[in-house]
């Protein structure tokens, strides 16, 4: 699996990093910054949250 970012939809709630944080942290302005693009084995249930969390849909992952 394969996260994708769009870092100019971010709005900064932070829900992502939050979720998972093996995945995400935040830049100085708490905007999402993505730490990860491949998703880990065992992280695949936090990627799917970050996604789903995300009021912006600024987060995709793909197969």
């Amino acid at each position: 699996m394969r996260l994708e970012l769009d870092s100019g939809a971010c709005q900064g709630h932070g829900r992502c990093y939050s979720l998972s944080p093996a995945l995400f942290d935040a830049d100085e302005e708490g905007h999402s910054v993505l730490l990860a693009a491949e998703v880990p084995v065992g992280e695949e249930p936090s990627a799917t949250d970050a996604v789903q969390s995300c009021p912006e849909e600024a987060i995709a992952l793909h197969d």
